[in-house]
């Protein structure tokens, strides 16, 4: 079984996430070594996102109960007093309700801007941090796969990657009523991740020319030579010159100490989460400060997904119905194979040669390509008992129940 605890802006303060965002990087590998019943854990956590995905040992007694219990006992070495917020506001997501869940979050649909390209690879990078802390499972590896897959079908069939969107390119369109000539404008960029990398794209394609890095880490020369921009090592400075600044980092917090008031008009915008910047910032004279609340207020309804909400639906149905059939293909395979390792015995002790192991072999696979076709399609149609009861009378073939064991074997 699969479980998902999920506190995002849709249903969380921004300031419980400013906090929460700032959970250990154990907490999968806490969930799998504190309690037996967690088989696996990947732990997403973004700049307005943070989600614990869990397969779950069945049967248990109240298994969502006793996941959300488990997650909530492991963020509070973290989180403290916020764990109640938590309690009270994240939302509980079991079966393949979760499925849904992750492929449309990932295809970026659930997204503060709907669409947006970034989720996709902090989605996947959440995937292979939990393989480095050794807390997958092949429920979890098989859905995370195949939501990086529904998110292509969902650009490439709603185009939704077409449309750009993104946090940083909404935080620009919101800036354009402020400037007259991108040209002019001297921007500065606190921090070199992927969101950074973004920004420099959205502003070049604007006609900004005049763009400056700075990276509490030292990466910055490394960066702006990368992407054609001038690396700043003064952030005082920096922040003095710009009358543009934006923030996407986790190593730093610009406070009121690093800006010098200045009468003339200055555009804070902090894409960070934690906040890359102190609300007192906004107080300064000639500082207008926006933060992903204040944004977030002004990105693309989730209705303008809707067409893409389709796309997503039929992907969930697609890995239910493979899923399902997982145990009567295994079935069939193992049926033919068992077949052919005993004919495969008797020509070696007649001195059979190797092509007409080859032969039998091929033979064995052809023999099972029509049967795990036709699993799938029986339960994608709700029929999968059918075939089951199907392979039984024909072949004497007992399905396995072991989900998980299946699940294995058929992707071999």
């Amino acid at each position: 079984m699969l479980f998902c605890l999920t506190a995002s802006h849709r249903n969380t303060e921004f300031d419980v996430l400013d906090r929460i965002s700032r959970v250990s990087e154990s907490t999968g590998a806490d969930l799998v070594a504190a309690h037996s019943f967690v088989r696996g854990a990947v732990v997403l956590s973004t700049c307005n996102r943070f989600e614990a995905y869990l397969e779950l040992d069945e049967p248990l007694a109240a298994p969502a109960t006793l996941a959300r219990e488990a997650v909530l006992e492991a963020l509070a070495g973290s989180i403290g007093d916020d764990a109640a917020l938590i309690r009270d506001s994240a939302e509980a997501i079991a079966g393949d309700d979760v499925v849904q869940h992750l492929f449309t979050v990932s295809s970026g649909l659930h997204s503060m801007v709907v669409g947006e390209e970034e989720i996709t690879g902090q989605v996947q990078r959440a995937l292979r941090d939990a393989r480095t802390a050794g807390t997958t499972s092949p429920a979890l590896e098989q859905a995370f796969q195949r939501a990086a897959h529904a998110t292509r079908e969902v650009r490439a069939t709603a185009d939704m990657g077409a449309a750009g969107r993104s946090l940083a390119r909404l935080a620009l369109d919101l800036a354009e009523s402020r400037v007259s000539d991108w040209a002019d404008v001297p921007v500065l960029l606190v921090g070199t991740g992927s969101y950074a990398a973004t920004t420099i794209a959205a502003l070049q394609a604007r006609g900004a020319t005049d763009v400056r890095v700075y990276s509490a880490t030292g990466r910055a020369q490394r960066f702006a030579a990368r992407y054609g921009v001038r690396a700043e090592s003064d952030l005082r400075e920096a922040i003095r010159v710009a009358r543009l600044v934006i923030t996407c980092t986790t190593r730093y917090v610009i406070t009121t100490d690093d800006v010098v008031a200045d009468a003339a008009p200055r555009l804070f915008v902090d894409l960070g989460l934690p906040r890359n910047i102190d609300p007192e910032v906004g107080t300064v004279e000639g500082v207008e400060l926006l933060d992903l609340e204040l944004i977030g207020r002004h990105a693309a309804l989730p209705e303008l997904g809707a067409g893409a909400h389709e796309v997503v639906g039929s992907a969930v149905a697609t890995f239910t119905a493979e899923r399902d059939a997982a145990p009567a293909i295994v079935a069939v395979r193992t049926h033919i194979q068992d077949a052919l390792e005993a004919e495969l015995g008797r020509l070696r002790t007649d001195g059979s040669d190797a092509r007409a192991e080859a032969a039998l072999r091929h033979l064995a696979g052809v023999l099972s390509h029509t049967p795990s076709v036709r699993a799938r399609e029986f339960a994608a149609a709700g029929r999968l008992g059918e075939f089951e009861a199907a392979l039984e009378t024909v072949f004497g073939v007992t399905v396995a129940t072991d989900r998980a064991a299946t699940q294995r074997d058929a992707a071999c």
